[in-house]
């Protein structure tokens, strides 16, 4: 299987604050072999990490299954303008 697309390799063992930082990427299938097998290594071994996955994952179920809302005309301006504001030009 090619690494092509994937986030760069992580190292073979690596701390829970390192699991954190690439936990998005885990998830989004977005790591390379490499990487991805790190990551389940260190899960298999950190009753703690497993933890943070499973609320992490419960998360991001909860927030999905929230009803989109419609933001009036004005307030969708003032947001576009803030964003146009805050990017840096190019």
């Amino acid at each position: 299987m090619g690494t092509e697309g994937k986030a760069g390799s992580v190292v073979k063992r690596f701390t829970c604050g390192e699991l954190v930082e690439v936990v998005t990427a885990y998830l989004d299938d977005a790591l390379d072999e490499p990487g991805r097998a790190a990551v389940e290594d260190h899960l298999a071994g950190c009753a703690d990490c497993g933890r943070y996955l499973d609320q992490y994952r419960a998360t991001v179920r909860a927030l999905a299954d929230q009803p989109r809302e419609q933001l009036s005309r004005p307030v969708r301006d003032r947001l576009t303008a803030a964003f146009k504001a805050r990017r840096p030009s190019a």
